[in-house]
């Protein structure tokens, strides 16, 4: 279930960025803007021959003495072990081979996790391939030489990347329990939920490492039903630098939202919503995931009759590009209204897995096209012939029309408010793949 991760990893300046942009370009794949969803990402999905995969950017951090550049190199370096299926280890051919490349070759091989021995910079093979050699002194495998820059030996470096891609994931398919990934910011009180829903329904638990990521995914049983939660909350140290500590949270959101098939959302109270909260949001409505947002510590706030309505105007306000995600206040610390989080999932879950038919589809269409005319261009009006229901997880349409240029974003969002008017689908975001069908 969800596709593999692949993390970037290595020292700053040996590339890593360069080749990030060049695997996330139109040279291999397309990656998609969606409103409201970072356009300064670290992930991006990436597709090479049968398979799709979503890459990491650990990023090069330029630390101002040597003991930081080991301890931000080390950590760097344990997030990617323990989100990634396949890690990448970025060198460069023109440094040649470095004291700081054998430590975190070490790393690496300690973690039991496929690595990729990569030599960049190599722009041309017969100047430099004597250089390369040097790398087999690292101890983790064939170096693949490659220029990130010039694009030279990227096929032969993904093919070896895709063969690591083995059975393991289709584990989780035949699992068909709800997973439930929690996420957020650091501190806002993720593992606190989980343990207040461990504690009040008195389950049986148990640990199982995450099928090839280590993170700890743990089992609930409520009303007969298991439900496996993924915590994204390991992140605990205290870092100088900001915008790391939300690379690695956005890194490890990216590998449990690829798991789930809800993504609960850990807002703090006191602090509202966050330009960070956002980008994590964005993540799970870009893979097309069941959405909960959780106010939590709501039991901290000083609130009179208005309070509740000016968070929820400032959080739709803030998410406008996910109209359709269920909202909950609740407190972790006295278990406030926690109670009511399962009978959200469940309700996200049922309308996630929502098959509509389609002759019922044709005529809530049918009738939204006579309320409100298609629009036309130079003359030639829109029109649209059939809508059809092709898959769930998330619900997904095909609009037949006589001309794609014509279907405006907006005419699409019209379309799917009246198919929510009708089914409600709370909760779960709608995906429109729009076709062009000639007249007759």
């Amino acid at each position: 279930m969800g596709r593999p991760v692949v993390a970037i990893v290595g020292r700053p300046n040996v590339g890593k960025s360069t080749l990030f942009n060049t695997l996330a370009g139109d040279k291999i794949s397309i990656v998609q803007d969606t409103p409201g969803v970072t356009r300064d990402r670290i992930y991006a999905d990436v597709s090479w021959l049968k398979y799709n995969f979503t890459i990491v950017d650990t990023g090069g951090i330029e630390p101002e003495s040597n003991d930081i550049i080991l301890k931000s190199m080390r950590e760097q370096a344990e997030i990617a072990i323990s989100t990634a299926d396949v890690i990448m280890f970025i060198t460069d051919v023109r440094q040649g081979l470095v004291d700081a490349d054998g430590k975190v070759a070490d790393m690496l091989r300690r973690s039991g996790k496929p690595v990729i021995l990569v030599v960049n910079k190599v722009d041309s093979f017969e100047k430099f391939m004597p250089d390369v050699y040097e790398f087999y002194n690292l101890g983790i495998g064939e170096p693949m030489p490659v220029s990130a820059a010039s694009q030279l030996g990227l096929g032969d470096m993904l093919d070896e990347v895709v063969k690591h891609f083995d059975d393991s994931d289709t584990l989780d398919e035949e699992d068909e329990r709800p997973r439930i990934a929690i996420i957020g910011k650091p501190n806002v009180g993720k593992s606190s939920i989980i343990n207040k829903l461990l504690g009040t329904d008195r389950v049986i638990v148990s640990d199982i490492a995450g099928t090839t990521r280590d993170a700890i995914d743990t089992t609930i049983k409520r009303n007969g039903t298991e439900y496996v939660f993924i915590d994204t909350a390991g992140l605990r140290r205290k870092s100088k630098i900001k915008e790391e500590i939300e690379r690695y949270s956005i890194i490890r959101t990216v590998s449990a939202v690829e798991r789930c098939n809800v993504a609960v959302l850990v807002i703090d109270a006191a602090e509202g919503i966050t330009e960070q909260d956002t980008k994590i949001a964005g993540i799970a409505h870009e893979r097309g995931k069941g959405m909960v947002i959780v106010v939590n510590k709501w039991d901290a706030v000083e609130k009179d009759d208005k309070t509740i309505y000016k968070v929820t105007n400032e959080i739709r306000q803030k998410l406008s590009y996910m109209p359709y995600a269920e909202l909950l206040f609740v407190s972790a610390k006295t278990g406030q209204r926690l109670n009511k989080l399962f009978e959200v999932i469940d309700m996200v879950i049922e309308n996630h897995s929502l098959r509509i038919a389609t002759g019922v589809l044709n005529e809530i269409m049918a009738e939204a096209v006579a309320l409100n005319q298609p629009p036309s261009d130079k003359g030639k009006r829109l029109r649209l012939y059939y809508i059809t229901q092709v898959s769930v997880k998330p619900p997904t349409f095909v609009i037949f029309v006589n001309d794609k240029e014509l279907m405006h974003f907006s005419y699409t969002r019209y379309i799917e408010n009246k198919i929510r008017e009708a089914f409600g689908f709370k909760g779960t975001p709608l995906k429109f793949i729009i076709r062009e069908r000639k007249e007759k």
